[in-house]
Parts: C-alpha cells; structure tokens; sequence
C-alpha cells in the first residue's frame, strides 16, 4: 500500500505527466483517499512508541496524508476535498493530538526536534504536523467556511 501510494504522489508530483484523463481518476479516487486518513489518522500516534516505529498503517496514514496534501495542492481537486465532511476537522484534531504527543514523548513528527547534533532522524514521520497544517491551508484556502471553522 504504501508503494502505491507512494507512486501516486510521484505521479501527481510531476504535474507535466499528468493528463487530464488521470486527473479525473484521481478525482474519483480522492473521497477514498480522505475517507481513508480519516479512519487511520490515529495509527500515527503509535510512531511515538519505539515498538511501533515501523507500524505499516501508520506508515500508510503518512503517506496518505501526503497525498491528500498533493491532491489539494491543485485547483481542480481543491474544491472538491474542501467540501468534503469531516476532513477539515480530522486534520485539525490530528494535529492537536500530534501535538500533545510531541510535547509528552520524543517528538518525532518535526524536523527541528528530530536532529541530534550533525545527524538527522530519518523517522517517516517527520514533517508530519508542517504536512497536516499544508492540508489545513489548502483546505481553507479561498474557503470562507473552511476558514471559520478553523
């Protein structure tokens, strides 16, 4: 799963390559992807754990949310995840979560506390939390409603 999520998001990446045809297909495939962060976005949590550091729907959630951030980082798909119930909100209460989890363990979800000297963590999660207020941004961007709830 998370190779193909993982060539989905170089797909999207290079927007070049992106026909309009495939566009469309991952328009379709957007409410899956949102519906999917929504019910795993609480697998992250778990990478706070050392037992858990290679939890693979967790792995999974991070990738998704990666591409949900790519997804919403074009106009055509924006319009439709900002509607979509629930996904502002999910976003937001993650982030809190993630938030208390950093401040309560080792925080793994930012790069500014994942460097211990010269070496760098390299913990998939990493710029967890900056992903999430991406998707947060995109989400509200030109949204009046987006914006008042948050």
């Amino acid at each position: 799963r998370v190779t193909l999520l993982e060539l989905m998001m170089m797909k999207l990446s290079d927007k070049n390559s992106v026909t309009s045809e495939e566009m469309n297909v991952f328009l379709r495939h957007a409410d899956f992807l949102a519906v999917c962060f929504q019910e795993n976005c609480g697998a992250v949590l778990k990478l706070t754990a050392a037992t858990h550091a290679e939890d693979e729907e967790a792995l999974v959630t991070v990738r998704l949310l990666d591409l949900l951030c790519e997804i919403t980082s074009n106009n055509g798909q924006l319009e439709h995840l900002q509607a979509f119930p629930g996904l502002l909100e999910t976003a937001i209460d993650t982030l809190r979560l993630t938030h208390l989890a950093g401040k309560e363990a080792v925080n793994i979800f930012t790069a500014t506390h994942a460097v211990t000297g010269q070496e760098e963590i390299s913990h998939p999660a990493v710029g967890f939390k900056s992903h999430l207020i991406r998707l947060i941004g995109n989400l509200c961007y030109k949204n009046k409603e987006n914006q008042d709830k948050v």
